[in-house]
């Protein structure tokens, strides 16, 4: 019997041993840890010895930088999008500008060196290059004026960006271990990380963490390769001190009237206009227009006008304006180029030392969108020249509705000493349908997408004196602009009743003659005294009127009362 277990059990060993043969390697290599490189200049997506990848806040960035000369360059969307829109292009003229309170450094595209108003100075590397399409900028020329970390890899390219400071977990590798393409003993290797290391932790799960090494290498580790977990705070970077923007708001809340002046004869009509208002202390009229595309201007001023409403106690920040001249003037042309703007700025700063006013109003319309960078170049340039001379800059804004975001609220809230609000032309001449001028709900909303941008005490709300009288004749809508006493007039000469529109917070009348439809919402002391009160609410800097002598000479005890308040 034993005799004949004896082959059963050489049988059963020989499978056992060739079972073993095919299954144990299987098991060795299910639960072994595979030592696969991951190909770096892959995981970096580096395309050429120029090109590195950016990894920012432990984010892998779709943008890419550049490497020249051991110089490190990211383009110039990149430095507006992340770091700081300051920095302006003037593709014109080939220059980078940075403007501060007091001064415009220039470097010409391709230099290692910048100019200020001291000098010309080396910084060693360029600070700017053009390739191809794509302006890029040293980020160390960028560090100059704006605070951020960054440190740099090869092997490949890479740099590793810092803006935020926020707390961030850090962890030490306790055993000699990988960083893993994905979370997994089989995934590539990215790095082979010893004990002692400190790894950021991204986000922890059950068994494996996202981590981050020092030297910008995003990938997953074992959870039990990790301890001493904890938070820990960067140090931020602050080697560049802000700047301080000075500004001259009034200690009071402004009242100002714009005064049409589309003449130098124009200026008799100061006392005229002038007569019966009641808290003015600023007066603008409409002076210097844009007169060609290279900074020239017209101007209607005079220093007796000036002396008369200095004795009347009105300060003069007069208009500069781009639609009271008939010239063809290309916004466009004008302001992206560098010396047409020192110019256009020149030409109005030599006008006003002349006459001796007190400010400028600056109201540019109709400015097409590829304009807005240049824009507020200009309007930063300007407040340079104001704040040398002591002038006040006011820059006149569309409400804040629809497509008007490139006129840069918040650059001008920042360099400005007022930022105005044309709160009204909700329908205007053109418009497809009857409607108010100044609805308190439109008058509300540009103030409060205003204080988005603007602080409250540099804001200025811009009230209608004239309302639109409304034909509409079958699909056909038309509307003829009048003042308050020719609206008046016409309500009583057609017998056309009005009553309180709570919707508009206005006084609305309609009739019919024939096929035809008016209809008219009316701008009166009613209205603007509810207008002053949402101003009020909202503690802006004051108010401004559209225009000097289209109003009843009830108005002036509202305006007075909400200026006195």
């Amino acid at each position: 019997m034993k005799k004949k277990l004896i082959p059963v059990a050489i049988a059963i060993v020989l499978i056992l041993i060739v079972l073993g043969v095919s299954v144990v390697p299987t098991i060795i290599e299910k639960y072994s840890y595979s030592d696969e490189k991951y190909d770096m200049t892959t995981y970096f997506e580096n395309s050429s010895e120029h090109d590195a990848a950016i990894i920012m806040q432990s984010t892998f960035m779709g943008e890419r930088a550049y490497v020249f000369d051991g110089t490190y360059y990211v383009d110039m969307d990149f430095v507006r999008t992340y770091f700081n829109k300051r920095f302006y292009e003037d593709e014109v003229e080939g220059l980078l500008l940075y403007a501060l309170p007091l001064d415009v450094i220039s470097t010409q595209i391709g230099q290692d060196s910048y100019e200020d108003e001291s000098g010309v100075h080396s910084l060693g590397y360029v600070a700017t290059r053009q390739e191809g399409d794509k302006l890029l900028v040293a980020l160390d020329y960028v560090k100059k004026f704006t605070n951020f970390s960054y440190e740099a890899f090869d092997d490949p390219h890479r740099i590793f960006l810092h803006t935020e400071w926020d707390a961030v977990k850090t962890a030490t590798v306790v055993k000699d271990s990988a960083v893993r393409h994905r979370g997994g003993i089989k995934s590539p290797i990215l790095k082979e990380v010893p004990e002692g290391e400190t790894l950021y932790v991204i986000e922890q799960m059950e068994e494996w963490s996202k981590v981050e090494t020092e030297d910008a290498i995003i990938g997953f580790i074992e959870n039990k390769h990790l301890s001493d977990t904890i938070d820990s705070l960067p140090i931020p970077v602050n080697d560049y001190v802000e700047p301080e923007y000075t500004n001259l708001c009034r200690n009071h809340k402004i009242n100002m009237g714009w005064h049409a002046v589309a003449g130098v004869g124009g200026n008799d009509t100061l006392e005229s206009v002038v007569r019966g208002t009641k808290g003015m202390n600023v007066i603008s009229p409409t002076w210097f227009s844009l007169s060609d595309s290279i900074g020239s201007i017209t101007s209607f001023g005079t220093t007796e006008y000036v002396n008369k409403a200095h004795n009347m106690g009105l300060e003069v920040w007069p208009t500069l304006n781009n639609t009271e001249s008939n010239a063809e003037v290309d916004l466009k042309q004008l302001l992206s180029s560098t010396s047409n703007r020192k110019n256009l700025i020149a030409n109005v700063l030599s006008t006003a030392l002349e006459l001796g006013i007190d400010g400028i109003n600056v109201d540019i319309e109709m400015l097409p969108v590829s304009a807005g960078k240049d824009f507020s170049e200009f309007i930063r340039e300007l407040s340079i020249a104001c704040r040398k001379n002591n002038l006040v800059l006011s820059i006149d804004n569309y409400v804040p509705i629809g497509n008007t975001d490139y006129y840069d609220r918040k650059t001008q809230g920042e360099v400005a000493d007022y930022v105005v609000i044309m709160g009204y032309d909700e329908h205007y001449a053109g418009s497809q349908e009857a409607g108010s001028v100044a609805s308190i709900g439109y008058v509300e909303t540009g103030i409060k997408n205003t204080l988005e941008e603007v602080p409250a005490e540099k804001i200025i709300n811009g009230v209608p004196f004239y309302t639109r009288l409304w034909e509409t004749s079958g699909v056909d809508v038309s509307s003829t602009a009048m003042g308050m006493e020719n609206a008046n007039e016409w309500i009583a000469g057609h017998g056309m009743t009005m009553q309180w529109d709570d919707a508009t917070c206005q006084n609305y009348g309609e009739i019919t003659s024939g096929d035809k439809r008016y209809q008219m919402w009316l701008e009166d002391a009613e209205s603007i005294k509810v207008k002053c009160s949402v101003m009020d609410a909202y503690n802006i800097a004051g108010i401004a009127e559209w225009r000097l002598g289209y109003e009843t000479p009830d108005i002036w005890d509202v305006i007075e009362e909400y200026v006195n308040r």
